[in-house]
């Protein structure tokens, strides 16, 4: 996997940055449409020194599942087919398994959702870091599904 360039934050942490590629790649989307989104301003991102865009990994989970449906009938489609409604589609940050039990932490936006799942659901749906899924958040349980 390509080395993920890293940048200081205002709050003193660090974010990645992705090549357009890399972005585009994660967004399912060309790149073309992803130079077209920064033109546009639709999408945020920092130039460097020699003239290149990077995008902020905020600015991809930001928009990750707005690209995945468009239209009010594409979005029912991408709802998984659960009695749930409240699904929350991110990347996962981590998995750290111990024992019989897992912990996923999944990265929306600028939030991070902690869900403690089986280490057999874990190695099932084969979860590791940077893919994308969506927790299922009912009641005080937090379920993950992968996407």
């Amino acid at each position: 996997m390509p080395k993920k360039n890293k940048t200081r934050t205002s709050a003193g942490g660090s974010e990645e940055l992705l090549k357009l590629r890399e972005a585009a790649l994660e967004l399912r989307i060309s790149f073309p449409t992803i130079k077209q989104w920064i033109y546009k301003k639709k999408i945020r991102s920092i130039p460097t020194a020699g003239g290149h865009h990077r995008i902020p990994q905020s600015e991809v989970d930001r928009l990750l599942y707005r690209t995945r449906a468009r239209t009010k009938p594409e979005r029912k489609l991408a709802m998984r087919s659960l009695s749930g409604r409240n699904q929350l589609v991110g990347r996962v940050e981590s998995v750290r398994i111990s024992g019989l039990m897992a912990e996923v932490v999944l990265s929306i936006g600028d939030q991070q959702i902690t869900s403690i799942i089986t280490a057999r659901s874990s190695r099932e749906m084969n979860l590791k870091a940077g893919q994308t899924a969506a927790a299922l958040i009912k009641s005080t349980e937090v379920m993950i599904l992968r996407v």
